[in-house]
């Protein structure tokens, strides 16, 4: 298959699926609004770097493991929602004070790793690279085109939550949510519980 037909496919899907909110999203917004620009953008870098280790994982296999025991993919989708569920729960009953961070680089830390672990976790972006990716290449796909694939997945997902991660945390943005951060944060929380509750409910009809 022409390279520029596989490109053109595979990114048709991936650039919507990127810019629908999901659980990535909701993670660089509520980083920017909470903590501003800075720990938006360290989130945005977690993100990142995740999806385009699922898509070098896709691309070496992995996926074709998922789609062979179904029983290991159902475990993946509910270990994920069942993680988003605790972070969302940790989110929601979280102290006022337990937002604040003392050290630019702590925080950078916590929210690399924030938004690391909640792509990580997310069973949508595993479905979508198992589903896309791995069943766009074949033995006969060049190297260079693979590579070149990972790293767009990767650039793309830095531009998009960049800018999301920086409107968010524009002026206008925080002067008007500035007294309710801890609003946003349990916000999130029920995003979270609800988009893992939605996860768990769909494997459960799956194995039905």
């Amino acid at each position: 298959m022409d390279a520029s037909i596989i490109l053109i496919s595979v990114f048709g899907i991936f650039i919507p699926a990127l810019m629908l909110p999901g659980p990535d999203f909701v993670a660089v917004v509520r980083s920017s609004m909470t903590k501003g620009a800075r720990a938006g953008l360290w989130t945005t870098l977690g993100v990142s770097l995740c999806l385009g280790l699922y898509a070098t994982a896709s691309l070496l296999g992995l996926s074709a493991i998922l789609v062979q025991y179904q029983w290991l993919a159902w475990l993946v989708r509910i270990l994920g929602a069942s993680y988003l569920i605790y972070l969302g729960l940790r989110l929601i009953f979280a102290k006022s004070q337990d937002l604040e961070i003392s050290t630019h680089g702590a925080m950078g830390r916590h929210a690399f790793r924030f938004g690391f672990f909640v792509t990580l976790t997310n069973p949508k972006a595993i479905v979508l690279f198992a589903s896309v990716f791995a069943t766009s290449v074949t033995a006969e796909t060049p190297v260079w085109l693979m590579v070149l694939m990972i790293g767009l997945v990767f650039a793309a997902a830095l531009i998009w939550y960049s800018l999301v991660s920086l409107f968010m945390s524009s002026a206008p943005i925080m002067r008007r949510f500035s007294h309710a951060r801890h609003w946003i944060e349990r916000a999130a929380g029920v995003v979270f519980i609800a988009i893992g509750g939605r996860i768990l409910g769909d494997s459960r009809i799956s194995i039905l």
